[in-house]
């Protein structure tokens, strides 16, 4: 699902407008015909270059000299691996010849030698004209594994995307969902929280739509099975008549289950989820055979729908432990 097509990327209340930006390299060194992660430096700007530069990420200094021949075989892999990992570590390079001094102050014997900066600190490096393999090995030690970031990001984002969703913030909400999907497009997490806000925001056939055009196996996650009962719930509500007219046979006779039963989906709906909860137990206290255990099988859908960490769904099932098991 390309960004072009992706259906949530239009307006979302006429304020989708996500442009967080995960796993963004930070801004390029000087470019030098190498690349943008790749720079030359010298004596009087080694501090600035990488000593003070890996206080913000990795910086690999790459100790040469023309006449190295290691040197020669080992600077285009180097700076390939350097640009593939695309800002995750920086490369600058040193011409020992014209700048030997640090180079002696760090015990360099030989060149090619690779160390790696981080915190002002040398922290790691390797000698020798090694293959490419084990420089992307290096480097995934020295920065962390490729994505790990960008994956640390979006998860935060997410967390705070469904909080702002569930303190009512919609539009605020789906801002964050968009911009996770403008970084992962087939997020499960954000296409059910995208979901989440459509319904929200009362806009219930839209949201069966997007879903119902996903992949296969996207759409088998749980997480987007649960928005899916969840639509279904609150069309199954929308046809069980006027709460209050419920709750007004309920008073008359506080024995009408069918009464309960529909209440209480009403109530689910509606986003009362103790109260809802409240009447499947009463039913089961008073008639278990009632629909053939239906309150508890309703109970048992709840929960699906709220999630196993739901306030909602920790007191009912502390509750219908107590009371199956009791």
């Amino acid at each position: 699902m390309s960004g072009s097509d992706n259906p949530y990327n239009g307006s979302f209340g006429n304020q989708m407008t996500a442009t967080t930006s995960f796993g963004a390299a930070p801004a390029p060194a000087p470019a030098t015909a190498a690349g943008s992660y790749i720079t030359d430096t010298t004596t009087a700007n080694f501090g600035r270059d990488v000593i003070e530069e890996s206080r913000k990420q990795p910086v690999l200094v790459d100790f040469w000299a023309p006449w190295c021949g290691p040197c020669k075989q080992l600077t285009p892999v180097l700076e390939k691996v350097v640009n593939e990992a695309k800002g995750r570590v920086r490369l600058v390079k040193m011409n020992i010849d014209d700048h030997p001094s640090i180079a002696g102050q760090l015990g360099i014997q030989s060149i090619p030698a690779v160390i790696a900066f981080v915190n002002g600190r040398p922290a790691d490096g390797f000698m020798g004209a090694v293959p490419e393999s084990q420089i992307s090995q290096f480097i995934d030690r020295i920065a962390g594994p490729a994505g790990a970031d960008e994956a640390a990001e979006i998860e935060a984002v997410l967390t705070e995307a469904a909080e702002l969703l569930a303190a009512g913030n919609i539009n605020e909400a789906a801002q964050l969902y968009g911009a996770v999907m403008q970084a992962d497009p087939e997020n499960a997490k954000a296409l059910a929280g995208m979901a989440e806000c459509m319904i929200a925001a009362n806009q219930h056939e839209r949201a069966r739509q997007v879903l119902s055009e996903l992949p296969e196996e996207l759409s088998k996650d749980a997480g987007i099975q649960a928005v899916l009962k969840k639509l279904e719930q609150i069309e199954e509500a929308r046809k069980l008549g006027d709460p209050v007219a419920l709750e007004r046979d309920l008073a008359a006779n506080p024995d009408d289950h069918e009464a309960r039963l529909k209440l209480a989906k009403i109530l689910n709906v509606e986003g009362r989820r103790d109260e809802a909860a409240e009447h499947l137990l009463l039913i089961m206290r008073k008639d278990r055979a009632f629909d053939d255990d239906g309150a508890r099988r309703q109970l048992l859908q709840f929960f699906e729908v709220w999630g196993f960490k739901d306030p909602a769904t920790v007191s009912a099932r502390r509750k219908l432990s107590a009371m199956l098991f009791s």
